[in-house]
Parts: structure tokens; sequence; C-alpha cells
């Protein structure tokens, strides 16, 4: 179980910590020629929205690594499952695929529910 867990924390920590690079490293114009949703969404909002991702992704793994307040790893799960959640929505809206967001929520729920009943 461990090990599957740590798997899972791995590929979700590296699918937000690039998808929240993205967002704060690329101008919003370029984004939204392939990210639809960022039309209706100040520079802002993109920056933090990537901020929140990449704070994420580095939630789900140093806190378990290092023993620092492991507490934070499923926090940030279920933090990174809540903002897929609302990409879910927001895909829904805009008639576009959900698949991804979806299998990035169903690893946050996984690793939230495994690293919880680690604590």
């Amino acid at each position: 179980m461990q090990l599957a867990l740590w798997i899972a924390s791995g590929l979700l920590a590296f699918a937000m910590v690039g998808a929240g690079g993205i967002k704060l490293a690329v101008p919003r114009v370029k984004l939204m020629e392939r990210m639809h949703w960022a039309r209706t969404w100040t520079d802002g909002h993109v920056r933090l929205l990537g901020l929140a991702e990449v704070l994420g992704g580095i939630g789900l793994l140093l806190p378990w690594v290092t023993g620092i307040v492991p507490m934070l790893t499923p926090i940030a799960a279920v933090c990174l499952t809540l903002l897929m959640a609302g990409a879910v929505k927001t895909h829904l809206d805009l008639k576009e695929p959900v698949g991804a967001p979806l299998v990035l929520a169903a690893l946050g729920v996984f690793i939230a529910i495994g690293r919880f009943s680690g604590l």
C-alpha cells in the first residue's frame, strides 16, 4: 500500500507542479490558445491557480518525506482534489473533456485516505 501511495503521490505532484509551473511561467494570452477556460480568468487568477497547484504538488511529498508536519500531506491531497473538482466543473461548462481532472481528483482522494489513515 505504501508503494502505491508513493507512486500516486509522485504522479500527482509531477502533474500539479508541471501544470502550475506552466500557468506561472507562460503569459495568459499564450495559455488561451490551448486552455480555453483562461479566456474568462484574469492574469492574477491564472497565476494564483498556478501557485496553488505548485504548492499543493510540493505539499504532497515534502512534509511526508521530511517528517516535518506530515499532516500537511493529506491536507494538500484534499486541497488538490477540490481544485480538480473545480476543474471538472469548468470543463463541463465549456463542454470539454473531463478525463484528466477526474483521474487527478481520484489520485488525490486515494492519497488523502491513505495518508490520513497512516498518521
